[in-house]
């Protein structure tokens, strides 16, 4: 494999986690995904359970369920007529990283800045 060639896959695999990314974030911004999410934590459940708490109609919860599909943090299987979701954990451990990387950022700059407010200060300097 030529090194152009290696950078273009290396380049396709980045764009790819960056939209799968940005699809996760995108689906946890709204409310109710967030809820729905919340309650298949706690273990699978049909549609008509996951909607029961909402104030909308069914088409309207399948709206958000497509938007978490589309994410991939939920699966949702067929059962007869019942339509049965469990929640993907991946997208939220990549999430989860993501989020990890720049905690450790601002820690080590509040850290930077802890230590600089507490060297004492040369008053020569300040005036």
């Amino acid at each position: 494999m030529t090194a152009a060639a290696n950078g273009s896959i290396l380049n396709h695999m980045v764009k790819v986690s960056e939209r799968r990314l940005d699809a996760t974030f995108a689906a946890l911004s709204d409310a109710t995904r967030r809820g729905i999410l919340t309650r298949l934590a706690q273990g699978e459940a049909s549609v008509s359970e996951l909607a029961a708490p909402y104030r909308m109609s069914l088409p309207a919860v399948s709206k958000h369920l497509r938007v978490l599909e589309g994410a991939r943090l939920i699966v949702r299987r067929k059962n007869g007529r019942v339509h049965r979701c469990r929640l993907a954990a991946q997208p939220m451990q990549h999430a989860s990283r993501w989020i990890a990387q720049y905690r450790r950022f601002w820690e080590n700059q509040f850290d930077a800045l802890a230590a600089y407010l507490e060297k004492p200060q040369d008053p020569e300097k300040t005036k």
